[in-house]
């Protein structure tokens, strides 16, 4: 019997004892083609020496100082990193560190908060997100979530929030509708919102500039965050970019919000930024957040104990010069329009596939039970983890959804593979999802 508190108590799960290059294998000797990073976390694979040898320096010079009273140079490199390579218009911004996406949630909404008290405007307290939408799982970044199976449990916890549609294109757009139209039909729903509820009580807005887990690798029509950017500017209202999922390269640009043209007041990002060999996540607030601070209180009101860490840091600073290095964002492109073409021709017409999306290294098979009328399977045959299990025994691993339809029905599964594959392992993971999700909806 195991004494880890795991995800699920009763699963039987395999022992994971080694790392190599795309695979895991576990400790009867089984490989599996890791085809989705985990949750789209291991960019460069699972046994990068680089980043390893990086962290294992650190290590021998410096592991822990608390950041009250001092800085490290990891820190500092990695920061001037981020800034120097953010979207035009972020400006002499600056980062601060943590463990998690959910954290960097966190800290995201406690610094649109005080950005907002420090100019002397105390009313704007509420936040408008999207649904669906996943954020993380304290209850800040759940309450901000627009998934109702997972905020469902932990609902009379979580402080009210605003929600408008996601730019889901499959469901939502008209089909006399361009693109263009579409973008300015969804993005208009945040000016209603933000009219609605006042103006002057608004401090944020927060949306995925690739919809991840909750959707499915979606990416916004052309000039959405356009739109949204003149929104928000509009009406005094922070941007806050979640790229915890979609950022760091995942989408061919080391932040997705350079593909839209724009930049966020507020960025969270993780996953990619440590690719698995530390735990970090980082919030990068632009110039305008940080001179709004420094002409009040000169102070950060939100503290964690392991901010910085060193060792951390390090290891991410690593996986930063490895992707720029050795030019992996190209690499991304190129294997992601490889996996987009062989996915398009293997399972485009299938009669269970009704969407598939995406950018970069990061896509996604919405399943339904029929695709003329996209009507979805019903949550009870649970498709996704199907799937998942299916192409587990076939040794691919894959990441499933429930809920990208209305909260609870919509089966995706997403597949998010190193940056570093081979052309070889691409063509097997379209190989491998091909004939599980043909075996797995059969009948």
């Amino acid at each position: 019997m195991s004494h880890v508190l795991r995800r699920s108590l009763t699963a039987d799960q395999p022992t994971i004892v080694r790392g190599e290059g795309s695979y895991l294998i576990d400790s009867e000797g089984k490989r599996y083609l890791d085809a989705c990073g985990g949750a789209a976390v291991s960019s460069l694979g699972h046994d990068n020496e680089a980043v390893r040898l990086a962290v294992q320096r650190q290590m021998e010079q410096l592991s822990y100082a608390h950041t009250g009273l001092f800085t490290n140079e990891p820190a500092e490199e990695l920061a001037e990193f981020l800034v120097a390579r953010a979207p035009e218009g972020t400006g002499k911004g600056r980062v601060m560190y943590l463990g998690s996406g959910s954290e960097a949630m966190e800290a995201a909404l406690k610094l649109a908060r005080q950005y907002h008290l420090e100019r002397g405007d105390p009313a704007r307290g509420r936040i408008i997100a999207r649904m669906p939408s996943y954020h993380g799982n304290t209850l800040g970044a759940l309450a901000v979530s627009g998934h109702a199976g997972r905020r469902a449990p932990f609902a009379p916890l979580l402080v009210d929030v605003e929600h408008i549609e996601a730019a889901y294109a499959y469901r939502y757009q008209r089909s006399d509708e361009s693109e263009a139209d579409f973008a300015a039909r969804m993005a208009g729903q945040l000016e209603e919102r933000i009219q609605a509820i006042g103006p002057e009580t608004v401090a944020a807005f927060v949306a995925e500039p690739v919809v991840g887990a909750s959707l499915g690798s979606q990416p916004a029509p052309k000039g959405y965050f356009k739109h949204i950017r003149e929104i928000c500017d509009r009406y005094g209202v922070l941007y806050i970019a979640d790229e915890v999922m979609c950022g760091m390269g995942r989408t061919g640009s080391l932040y997705a919000l350079e593909q839209e043209g724009i930049a966020a007041d507020i960025t969270t990002m993780a996953k990619g930024l440590g690719a698995g060999y530390q735990p970090i996540a980082a919030v990068l607030a632009s110039e305008k957040v940080v001179e709004a601070i420094l002409a009040g209180s000169g102070r950060l009101w939100n503290g964690h104990t392991y901010m910085s860490h060193a060792v951390a840091c390090a290891g991410s600073l690593a996986v930063m010069q490895e992707i720029e290095s050795r030019g992996l964002l190209k690499r991304v492109k190129e294997l992601g329009g490889r996996l987009e073409r062989g996915l398009k021709e293997r399972l485009g017409q299938h009669a269970h596939v009704g969407d598939i999306r995406g950018r970069g290294l990061f896509w996604s098979l919405e399943i339904v039970a029929d695709r003329e009328s996209k009507a979805p399977f019903p949550a009870s045959r649970n498709m996704a983890g199907r799937i998942l299990e299916a192409a587990k025994t076939a040794g691919v691993i894959c990441y499933p959804s429930q809920g990208c339809a209305d909260g609870t029905l919509g089966d995706h599964v997403l597949l998010a593979p190193p940056f570093t594959a081979t052309e070889a392992e691409i063509d097997l993971v379209v190989q491998v999802m091909g004939q599980v999700v043909e075996s797995e909806t059969a009948g």
